[in-house]
């Protein structure tokens, strides 16, 4: 186990640190995101304000690491945390107790839903191997279920499922995503895109897969707002892809309440600090 400062951590129960996985789950719409910002309401910042809160005997430092940051209003039913705490000589305390003791600091739109003592290399960010996420639409004349509207877009206009696969298909693999991608200075565009597909749930309801090995700023919701507009004919099938030789940001994001991040998918545990240390390579090397 690796604590915050690089250095190994000591084992369960000898008063050194033991590293926890989290997961949580929160609805994002009245969310800043998840990154801490000073004067904002983000999940991060109530998340460790709760962690803080601990019996005698137990630390936790101050800041989590989160497989993967959303943006204001994006859901997540399957995220993956990490924390560090310092154990005092009969190591962590009932876990479950310490969850019910969280959840009661933290207000309803966010859950920590389990939380377990980490296998050894376990990091919630560089040792995850894949980030899934759903996006819903509803393309009803009239507009959305209202017991839907936070978690599903209105579009409006009927879609073709059968399109919008068939332009998918077209965007997968490892890929410069620059068009598709916001820009951050020394970040690195590209990406393998696993998955992308789409299915008509119900009459009005469709729902888009999307899965990566990670996802630069406002990936999703620029795919899903191009294939959008693949699904109701006003672009071509064979837009979306022309658009990654061109490096032109698109501009048509998709509004961020309709997504959700469902999974997080990690190695077997004897991989764990491998894949952590081979992605922290790769970015170092970007």
């Amino acid at each position: 186990m690796v604590s915050p400062s690089g250095e190994p951590a000591a084992p369960l129960g000898d008063g050194g640190l033991v590293r926890l996985r989290l997961d949580v789950s929160y609805d994002g719409t009245d969310f800043s995101g998840w990154a801490r910002q000073p004067g904002r309401r983000t999940v991060q910042g109530l998340l460790e304000d709760a962690l803080a809160k601990q019996p005698p005997g137990v630390s936790v430092p101050k800041s989590v690491v989160v497989a993967g940051r959303t943006d204001s209003g994006v859901h997540a039913t399957g995220q993956v945390v990490h924390v560090d705490v310092v154990a005092g000589e009969d190591g962590v305390p009932d876990l479950g107790q310490m969850c019910r003791r969280w959840n009661r600091y933290l207000p309803g739109d966010v859950r920590v839903l389990a939380a377990r003592v980490a296998p050894d290399g376990f990091d919630a960010r560089f040792s995850a191997v894949r980030r899934h996420y759903r996006y819903q639409v509803s393309d009803a004349p009239w507009g959305v279920d209202p017991l839907r509207r936070r978690d599903t877009l209105a579009y409006g206009r009927e879609l073709s499922v059968e399109a919008m696969n068939e332009a998918s298909e077209t965007l997968l693999g490892l890929q410069d995503f620059a068009a598709f991608c916001k820009r951050r200075e020394g970040s690195t565009t590209i990406r393998e895109l696993q998955r992308f597909s789409w299915r008509r749930v119900s009459d009005h309801l469709v729902v888009a897969a999307v899965s990566a090995d990670a996802f630069c700023h406002s990936m999703v919701r620029s795919l899903v707002g191009a294939l959008l507009l693949v699904g109701d004919s006003r672009r071509p099938v064979s837009w979306p892809a022309s658009l990654l030789t061109t490096g032109a940001r698109h501009s048509h994001v998709a509004p961020a309440h309709a997504l959700t991040l469902t999974a997080v998918d990690y190695p077997p545990d004897a991989d764990l600090a491998t894949r952590a240390n081979q992605t922290r390579a790769l970015r170092n090397k970007l």
